[in-house]
């Protein structure tokens, strides 16, 4: 199967999500949409879409057309029923194409955070067998609402962390996230945007944790990828998406 990553800039790329997508022994195509305008193959090829995160918000169409452009294709990979998964902006751009509103949160929500699966999580393709409670890396300073018809996956006490709506998902959280990625993060934050940060302890508390959200990261994505292979198998134009020549 062939799995394209939406990139918004360089140090929010596929982290551990890239990891499970070759360890199933798929291709990897890296797309960093804000840089150029075309796919590195026909969207047609790829059998599942993962989205990432960035600096930039999903309410900044003006400042960064691309989005409008992002927003077109994240809506026509769920009319064609595209397995797709979006992280953090990527999960606010999903639901935003879907319809569900995207708000900036009273306060940023930067750190280690406890989030709770909710009763509709159990029967979820992807969802279903996590732990019904985990300690999740967060950094946003926006929030999704839930889509028309969508399904509630993960909550806590600062806003909706998780949701499926058809062959779409999204979450609030960061299970990509590299610890070279997370240092680059501390590095570079801003505080006029992210309000006061305790670099040190953060720091301190994500050596503590990293390796064990790693697994996870590449397990969740795994859950992902496996109900994306059983969407290809059946599928009936699968076997052309996977014979295609790249363009």
């Amino acid at each position: 199967m062939r799995v394209l990553s939406i990139i918004h800039q360089p140090d929010a790329a596929s982290g551990v999500f890239g990891d499970a997508v070759r360890e199933r022994g798929h291709e990897l195509d890296e797309w960093d949409i804000s840089r150029s305008s075309d796919p590195p193959a026909p969207i047609e090829l790829y059998g599942a879409v993962l989205v990432f995160g960035g600096a930039m918000h999903a309410d900044q169409d003006e400042r960064h057309g691309w989005l409008r452009d992002e927003n077109a294709l994240l809506q026509r990979l769920h009319t064609d029923g595209v397995p797709t998964f979006g992280v953090c902006l990527g999960g606010q751009l999903v639901a935003k194409a879907l319809g569900a509103a995207v708000r900036r949160m009273p306060s940023s929500e930067i750190g280690w955070f406890d989030i709770d699966l909710t009763p509709d999580a159990a029967d979820d393709p992807v969802f279903g067998g996590l732990p019904e409670r985990f300690k999740a890396f967060q950094w946003h300073n926006y929030h999704f609402e839930l889509p028309d018809g969508g399904v509630p996956l993960a909550r806590n006490d600062r806003c909706l962390q998780g949701f499926r709506a058809g062959t779409a998902w999204g979450i609030q959280f960061h299970p990509e996230v590299t610890p070279e990625n997370l240092a680059e993060w501390l590095r570079t934050a801003d505080p006029a945007e992210d309000g006061p940060i305790d670099i040190e302890a953060l720091r301190a508390e994500s050596e503590e944790y990293i390796a064990g959200w790693n697994a996870f990261g590449r397990d969740l994505c795994g859950r992902f990828l496996a109900v994306a292979e059983d969407a290809g198998a059946t599928r009936p134009d699968a076997t052309t998406r996977a014979t295609s020549p790249r363009s």
